[in-house]
């Protein structure tokens, strides 16, 4: 079960395609009203076991005029409290009676939302093949497909460092340092050319994780030089083992952290 806390604001057709991609026609929707989208997200609830979604939609029957589901003066009368109870079991059944039509219409339109995307995602296919020779299919690297999907706006976002940051924030899961510096071959601040250092923030690494993750970073690193960064300034993409405490850090031997300039 998703909490509804967890869910993001979001249509619910779009949230189900991206979590169930292969059961749109399976959910059974039910509707609270869109009253409740006053305070509350589209989404209510996923339980994902019995395939079933509450929304802050109106169903089929909040479309009926009110005179046929109950009078004004069914309420009347010195039992209005059963008149309450019986005129509330009554909506509840219509409501069950209703709830196939509403879940055929739901079915629908998440089909409607899976049908787009699938759309989207061959434009997007068809527009990194042809104007940016990137074959989505062909890359093996999972980092590099995900951060594939900013070249058509590449030429907007390079030599923004803060965007570069972020991106590696989002696709690493992990806190982002940049220093900014000169470079010099030869030692010397006559002739230097600007610099810029990455640091990839990772709590607890180990020497195997490290070196793991240095492998996967690796094409992600050519990536963003490539379609990102300016050709006259060195960039550098370190990953760096972060302690939030200091005092923890009980290691004694060198690691990866570690630079020795000669």
């Amino acid at each position: 079960m998703i909490e509804k806390n967890n869910i993001p604001q979001i249509r619910a057709e779009l949230l189900l395609n991206y979590l169930y991609p292969d059961d749109w026609s399976k959910w059974i929707a039910r509707g609270e009203g869109t009253f409740y989208r006053n305070y509350n997200y589209d989404l209510l609830s996923i339980d994902n076991e019995k395939m079933e979604v509450l929304t802050s939609r109106d169903g089929f029957l909040s479309l009926l005029p009110p005179g046929m589901i109950t009078e004004a003066e069914d309420l009347k009368g010195e039992d209005a409290g059963e008149k309450y109870k019986e005129m509330k079991r009554r909506i509840r059944l219509l409501k069950e009676a209703f709830m196939p039509l509403d879940s055929f219409t739901f079915r629908r339109s998440v089909y409607v939302e899976h049908v787009a995307a699938e759309m989207l995602q061959d434009r997007l296919d068809y527009v990194l093949r042809t104007y940016f020779d990137f074959d989505l299919e062909q890359e093996p690297n999972e980092l590099v497909r995900q951060a594939a999907v900013i070249l058509p706006f590449v030429s907007k976002k390079r030599g923004d460092f803060g965007f570069v940051a972020n991106l590696l924030s989002a696709l690493l899961h992990c806190e982002v340092r940049i220093e900014t510096g000169r470079y010099s071959a030869v030692d010397s601040s006559r002739y230097w050319v600007p610099r810029i250092r990455f640091e990839l923030l990772m709590p607890g690494l180990t020497p195997e994780a490290f070196r793991e993750l240095d492998q996967q970073v690796e094409p992600l690193r050519h990536f963003i030089r490539e379609w990102l960064m300016p050709f006259e300034m060195v960039s550098e993409f370190v990953i760096k083992e972060h302690h939030v405490d200091q005092q923890t850090n009980t290691r004694l031997t060198l690691g990866y952290n570690t630079e020795v300039n000669q």
